[in-house]
């Protein structure tokens, strides 16, 4: 029998034509040692773009000025975690179109701090074997013209890396 956990986040798309996607270095969850996207869960009544704001800062030291949000979809795949045997990761994506600051490469940790860096990366190293769903997701929203599937994408099979970083 199926036992779903599910988490809710917001997620940047932060790309530069010419030296790729933002993404972060996770070093916890599903999606431990992958490329995944700036972006988390939000705290106790906060507002979607607040939570996005604070958690690119926090992961990435960037500030973001100016982001639409481009759609809504989830990640459903096998794992196992506490007695759940299943995840649904139900993410909100936006494109961000203006940010101020630099990339950090080592952010300040603290309790749940799931990021060891950030860096750009760019689309053709991207790939099933070193990325989160949510960054294959924003690649190929980068790709087909922008335009974002809201589709869920289920996956049979999932596999925590051992070591990539």
């Amino acid at each position: 029998m199926e036992h779903y956990h599910r988490f809710f986040g917001v997620y940047a798309i932060l790309y530069e034509e010419h030296r790729g996607l933002v993404v972060i270095k996770k070093n916890a969850g599903p999606y431990l040692n992958r490329y995944d996207l700036p972006g988390g869960s939000l705290e106790s009544g906060e507002p979607l773009e607040h939570a996005l704001v604070r958690e690119v800062k926090e992961e990435t030291d960037l500030t973001v000025k100016k982001a639409k949000q481009i759609g809504t979809t989830s990640f459903i795949y096998p794992w196992q975690y506490l007695d759940f045997n299943m995840n649904q990761h139900i993410a909100v994506f936006y494109e961000v179109e203006r940010v101020s600051g630099g990339l950090t490469k080592t952010p300040l940790q603290f309790p749940g701090q799931d990021s060891l860096g950030s860096l750009f990366v760019p689309l053709d190293l991207l790939t099933e074997q070193n990325s989160s769903p949510l960054v294959l997701k924003a690649k190929e929203y980068l790709l087909h013209n922008k335009h974002f599937d809201t589709v869920d994408c289920h996956f049979s099979q999932w596999k925590v890396l051992t070591k990539l970083f």
